[in-house]
């Protein structure tokens, strides 16, 4: 399975999240590449292990009541089946009350396969709607801006 990781700070650029995994023979597509659907998958898979998994690894916080509002993706290259993991590396780039967005690119050390960018909302799922984010949030999200 995929072993998430966190990437050190580099002068001048933010933190990332780092979520690797293995492409699995069922994201190929007829034409022999990652179907582009797929990619969506990987998102969330990173996603996921950066709000939920790592903080419970790590005795943090989780980060809860979330939502997709946007993503958008720029296909790179091809990505293929191979022995070799690939990674999603994520970021934040923009914070505001009760939304912030999010940066990712898929990629191994040699190529990026794509760029993509989500705006996340925090959601309060009793009274169904936006909500303002929390300072716990908001000082989780600041570590990878």
């Amino acid at each position: 399975m995929a072993q998430p990781a966190l990437d050190t700070d580099l002068v001048g650029e933010p933190r990332k999240h780092v979520h690797e995994f293995h492409v699995r023979f069922g994201d190929i597509d007829s034409l022999g590449h990652v179907n582009n659907c797929r990619y969506l998958t990987y998102l969330e898979d990173a996603r996921i292990s950066m709000f939920f998994t790592d903080p419970l690894r790590e005795g943090r916080p989780q980060l809860r009541g979330l939502v997709v509002a946007r993503h958008e993706i720029d296909y790179k290259r091809p990505l293929l089946f191979g022995p070799d993991p690939v990674r999603v590396e994520t970021w934040v780039t923009e914070m505001r009350a009760a939304s912030f967005a999010l940066a990712y690119e898929i990629r191994d050390d040699e190529h990026v396969y794509a760029r993509a960018s989500s705006v996340m909302v925090a959601y309060d799922v009793e009274r169904g709607r936006t909500r303002r984010l929390t300072e716990a949030e908001r000082s989780f999200l600041e570590a990878y801006g």
